[in-house]
């Protein structure tokens, strides 16, 4: 029991100091956006996305390599995933108009290509026995990192191209860039190690709390070790929430998903047992649909963009969201 308390002791101050110099991390994200010019919504989806998803990185490859357990990483991927898209019914509940009715249409194009992501993941585990593997990995891993390369470039252009059709209303002069910007970018990469280092502890410490309920390794990694990893993302979308950088947050939280998918990839790479795919429980399947439906309704969200909330505090696509997330828990809680 002594144990169990010294791991709750090292979850909570990990969580502490992620949530402090994640705010920091919006901060200077916020304000490398204001200097560059490159926009609250590519800052989010590039620069905070792959930050706040290394714990993910480096929980999938403990899983698969050291631990041997790849319905651990699996549901962690899948779970945070989920996770993110809840946070997004959480920001739309903080503030008063609808969430997607306040933020750039072009966060679609992210969920388009997460959308694409998750079915060819989703493919390489419905076909894991009858797809091909290339030396020990599924043929899908290729299709994976070619698709997710695809998806960066595509998301630069796309906002690159907004951009230059609509510039940022004042752009600082060269002289007020050049003295602040490096300190900005110090600020930012000292933050950003900074929650990396915190949130390596966090899967460490979640699983041997996780331990006493007697969870399999898929709702174990879907909800606690996958609610774990991702609350840099939840904090850092806070705090831009705070300061009014609703891009950003939402940016983040797309782009993390589509990092995921490419953390899967590497999970299959470290995964010297045989295919990744090949080796997780098709139960997975119910995260991998669900998790799009939920994408595609961010985008109808996005698209549509409605003008006022109807159910309690939420707009009606952010309750859908929540919605579909609890199906999911209660589905995996009652099939464990």
């Amino acid at each position: 029991m002594d144990n169990l308390y010294l791991h709750i002791l090292g979850f909570t101050i990990s969580a502490a100091v992620i949530i402090y110099s994640g705010t920091k991390l919006s901060f200077y994200g916020d304000k490398f956006a204001d200097l560059t010019g490159m926009g609250k919504a590519w800052v989010g989806l590039i620069l905070m996305a792959t930050v706040t998803s290394l714990p993910e990185l480096i929980t999938g490859i403990s899983s698969v390599a050291i631990v041997k357990a790849p319905d651990l990483a699996a549901g962690d991927i899948f779970g945070s995933c989920v996770f993110n898209l809840l946070i997004l019914s959480l920001l739309d509940a903080r503030i008063k108009k609808p969430l997607f009715s306040m933020v750039q249409s072009s966060h679609i194009v992210a969920a388009i290509f997460g959308i694409i992501l998750l079915m060819v993941a989703g493919m390489a585990i419905y076909l894991s026995e009858e797809i091909p593997s290339l030396l020990w990995m599924s043929s899908f891993t290729f299709i994976l990192f070619g698709t997710y390369l695809v998806a960066v470039w595509g998301i630069f252009k796309y906002e690159h191209a907004a951009l230059l059709e609509s510039p940022p209303s004042a752009v600082p002069d060269s002289a007020y860039r050049s003295a602040n910007l490096k300190k900005v970018i110090g600020g930012y990469a000292i933050n950003a190690l900074v929650v990396i280092g915190a949130a390596v502890f966090l899967p460490y410490f979640g699983e041997h709390i996780a331990e006493y309920t007697g969870l399999g390794n898929s709702l174990f990694g879907t909800l606690f070790i996958a609610a774990a990893t991702s609350l840099p993302e939840l904090v850092v979308c806070l705090a831009a929430l705070r300061i009014g950088a609703l891009d950003m947050a939402v940016g983040n939280l797309l782009g993390s998903n589509v990092f995921n998918m490419f953390i899967l990839g590497i999970d299959d790479v470290f995964y010297r047992e045989g295919s990744l795919f090949r080796n997780i429980s098709p139960s997975h399947l119910l995260s991998v649909f669900i998790t799009i439906i939920m994408t595609a309704v961010v985008g109808l969200g996005l698209l549509f963009k409605p003008k006022k909330k109807q159910v309690w505090l939420l707009s009606l696509d952010a309750f859908l969201i929540l919605l579909l997330y609890m199906v999911l828990i209660i589905y995996l809680f009652t099939k464990k």
